[in-house]
């Protein structure tokens, strides 16, 4: 699915909106949540790993190299066809350093013992969570055989050894990888861009949180119909408390909240 220059217009009009109404943590009423804004949101300080993940990154953007792609999601925002240009992968389908380095800080808070993540890419936001907690198992689920391979070599070159990578349908695998799963601690749901597999995917996790389980799931406004999912999965009756960092949302499901809050944080 590609999103034509009205779409692009609309997320921007959206993203207006956000950057206008989005709170900070002197509008947050709940200490959990003024701590993730303050301690996580707030936090700009380097780490050693940021530098090598971004170098990375410099690099795969220079690459010349291309790949023959399976795309079984959404589809890309931007390239279409099957070959694809490394740097274009990275530049469009990986997310920014912002949210990579956000992961890090929110992984090294929360210490989350087993991470899923549905959508590797190049493998930089999995090499951020799997930076953060070296002693954490993160498994991650990539459609395309190619894409797979080149997330190993990028995690290799990191020396990265706390990552399972798991190749296919998520239709098909995530249930089985779930079976392989004491609990699910932390899941980043950044693949396959539309409303009803997103709500499946969410569906599929829920028999496994807990109460310190933590959902982070991507693009939520990129189209009405991803802002359908988003909807769908706040109203949950699982679901306790919500962030909206516009291009990610945060889902936790805290039994001692009194009330059911969302939030719309600035970041």
């Amino acid at each position: 699915m590609f999103v034509n220059r009205k779409d692009q217009w609309q997320l921007a009009k959206k993203y207006l909106r956000y950057r206008f109404g989005a709170g900070n943590r002197h509008s947050v009423h709940s200490p959990f949540v003024y701590a993730i804004a303050d301690k996580l949101l707030r936090d700009h300080k380097p780490q050693a790993a940021f530098r090598q993940i971004e170098g990375l990154r410099k690099s795969l953007l220079s690459s010349k190299e291309t790949v023959t792609v399976t795309d079984l999601g959404a589809g890309s925002q931007v390239a279409g066809g099957n070959v694809r240009r490394i740097s274009d992968i990275t530049k469009y389908a990986a997310k920014p350093a912002k949210f990579g380095q956000f992961f890090y800080r929110a992984v090294a808070y929360f210490q989350p013992k087993y991470l899923l993540e549905l959508g590797t890419s190049m493998g930089l936001s999995t090499a951020y969570m799997a930076s953060a907690n070296p002693a954490a198992t993160v498994i991650t689920i990539e459609g395309c055989p190619n894409i797979t391979q080149k997330a190993k070599e990028n995690f290799a070159r990191l020396g990265l050894q706390n990552i399972r990578q798991v190749t296919g349908n998520f239709d098909t695998v995530l249930p089985e990888v779930l079976d392989t799963i004491p609990s699910l601690d932390w899941v980043f749901i950044d693949g396959n861009h539309r409303a009803a597999p997103t709500m499946a995917y969410f569906e599929a996790c829920l028999p496994k949180v807990h109460d310190d389980t933590v959902l982070i799931f991507d693009d939520i406004h990129w189209t009405a119909d991803m802002e359908k999912a988003w909807d769908y999965i706040k109203s949950h009756p699982q679901v306790t408390t919500t962030i909206d960092l516009f291009f990610i949302g945060l889902v936790f499901f805290k039994k001692d909240m009194k009330a059911r809050q969302h939030y719309v944080l600035k970041y």
